[in-house]
């Protein structure tokens, strides 16, 4: 490979947004040879289309909050920098439907969407993550009881495959893709099937008021047990939130939301359900967001609504009996998320991964390595088990033949 053709020829596609990588630009771990921030479609198409003809493997990130999510990619020749790409294209209030571009970070997008007492019901715990890299690792919280998830939200997407060819599927958009949803299909494949650069999502009205409802139990059980109840009530709550710390009490937090007429009826049979010791008062600076921080080791657990209780309680026996702090926090409505310590053992980590899958598995679920010490997630298989791999493969090898796109980030190394 020649270097200085390389970068040439990107050169002429963003000029003076080309550079040579540097020692901060590495991907997980990975470092790449050069960095490119586009500020559009056609350029991103134009930056493929040049790295498909020097063999270059490529990364997309956005503010890179999550890079460090999944596996870590085989390799990595060029980087492209979503974060010119960014603003809000379009907002049809009448409709409730915004078209976002994919480097937009979600404070911007909801700054821009709250003008119009609009927002995009979906939890953000990293409010600098760009729009592009919420779809690509499908992140939602616990408001998906009422709104569904960004699968649920997503209505059309822009994405440029690894030739250079510019795509169009779902609503708001001229050109669709026949044969797949490919809304869908690039929700959460950690940019390995084609890079977002645009996105038309689904809004909903902004709540004129809130009401939290909150009770603090023994163990994991009751606390589904007290969270199914409300979930399963007429309540229609927004969020029903459980969190479990490695030691201590387990939480259950109700959100309503809606019109201040209603909103105390709907709190007393909450309060009704939970018991005489819950109490109201604010929405946490905990909600929605994950139990893991920096460095730890953090995992996605799905299951059934009857899982939660169980999988609640095996996390902390297993805790305890492999010597591992473990905290879990996650919506009732079956998506937990765990927390072990960036310094727990990588052996005892594994026999909790792997009896943790055991039982997501009874319950029809799956656990997801999503984050930690690289050495660690080396040494775990991050995926698990997964249905479909081989149609995925098929998938793969049609978008993005020469497997070009994040190597090595996705199930079974795709």
């Amino acid at each position: 490979m020649n270097d200085g053709a390389v970068l040439d020829d990107l050169s002429k596609v963003a000029d003076d947004r080309v550079r040579p990588a540097g020692a901060d630009d590495s991907i997980d771990g990975v470092p790449p040879g050069y960095v490119a921030r586009p500020s559009s479609t056609d350029e991103t198409a134009e930056l493929l289309r040049v790295a498909a003809h020097h063999g270059l493997s490529v990364v997309a990130k956005g503010s890179g909050t999550k890079q460090d999510w999944a596996n870590p990619p085989s390799r990595v020749d060029l980087v492209l920098d979503t974060t010119a790409m960014a603003g809000v294209v379009e907002h049809a209030a009448g409709d409730l439907i915004t078209i976002v571009r994919a480097g937009t970070t979600m404070t911007d997008l909801q700054s821009a969407l709250a003008s119009a007492d609009q927002q995009l019901a979906l939890d953000a715990p990293f409010p600098s993550a760009t729009v592009g890299g919420t779809v690509a690792t499908n992140s939602s919280g616990p408001r998906r009881v009422l709104y569904g998830t960004l699968r649920d939200l997503l209505i059309g997407i822009t994405f440029v495959r690894a030739d250079g060819v510019v795509a169009k599927a779902g609503g708001r958009v001229v050109k669709n893709v026949a044969g797949y949803d490919f809304g869908k299909l690039l929700t959460g494949s950690y940019g390995t099937l084609g890079v977002i650069t645009e996105v038309a999502l689904r809004c909903h009205p902004l709540p004129t008021t809130q009401t939290v409802v909150s009770i603090d139990v023994p163990d994991g059980e009751v606390a589904a047990d007290l969270a199914l109840g409300v979930l399963r009530s007429q309540v229609v709550p927004s969020a029903v939130e459980v969190h479990q710390p490695a030691a201590g009490p387990v939480t259950v937090i109700v959100l309503i939301e809606g019109v201040e007429s209603g909103l105390g009826a709907r709190a007393d049979t909450v309060q009704e359900l939970l018991g005489a010791r819950s109490a109201i008062g604010d929405l946490p600076d905990s909600f929605g967001h994950y139990p893991f921080g920096s460095g730890d080791l953090g995992l996605k657990i799905t299951t059934t609504l009857t899982g939660v209780g169980p999988i609640l309680s095996a996390a902390q026996n297993l805790g305890h009996r492999h010597d591992v702090p473990i905290s879990v926090r996650g919506s009732v409505a079956g998506v937990l998320y765990a927390a072990m310590p960036a310094d727990s053992d990588p052996v005892a980590a594994a026999l909790v991964l792997a009896e943790m899958r055991a039982l997501a598995a009874t319950y029809d679920g799956s656990v997801v390595v999503l984050t930690g010490p690289v050495e660690t997630r080396r040494a775990l298989d991050v995926w698990g088990p997964i249905s479909g791999l081989d149609l995925m493969r098929r998938l793969k090898d049609q978008l993005d033949p020469d497997h070009r796109l994040s190597p090595g980030r996705f199930v079974g190394g795709i």
